[in-house]
């Protein structure tokens, strides 16, 4: 839970940015593919760009020009990045939280540091500390 409340800010940018994403994406859309290819508002086109982003994959309507589709396919390579970033986020402040401490040691043979403070050998070369 700690974990959580300590990433909260970064995962309200983090919204913040696909807030704003889908809204670009979604007007561009729209002034690319037209009524004519089922994209008949910007709000439309919009839920387009969510989907699209969300779900790595068209919705019920999809782009027919050439530009249309190369820029869905940039969205959907996006898209499975995004999935990776609030994970990072937080697993970032769940090895925080947990608390992992490191020595500055240094080892007497091959003068490495970060070790386990508990450690009674080198984790690179296994001299003793």
């Amino acid at each position: 839970m700690q974990a959580l409340r300590a990433s909260r800010r970064k995962i309200i940018v983090f919204l913040f940015v696909v807030f704003v994403l889908v809204i670009i994406f979604g007007s561009m859309m729209y002034f690319i593919e037209g009524g004519e290819n089922g994209f008949t508002s910007i709000p439309r086109s919009i839920y387009w760009a969510i989907v699209t982003l969300t779900t790595v994959g068209y919705g019920d309507i999809s782009p027919k020009t050439n530009i249309g589709q190369t820029m869905a396919a940039l969205i959907m390579i996006i898209g499975y990045g995004i999935i990776a970033i609030p994970t990072g986020i937080v697993t970032s402040e769940i090895t925080r939280a947990a608390g992992m401490k490191v020595s500055t040691q240094a080892c007497r043979v091959c003068s490495a540091e970060g070790h386990d403070v508990d450690a009674k050998c080198c984790k690179y070369c296994g001299a003793e500390l």
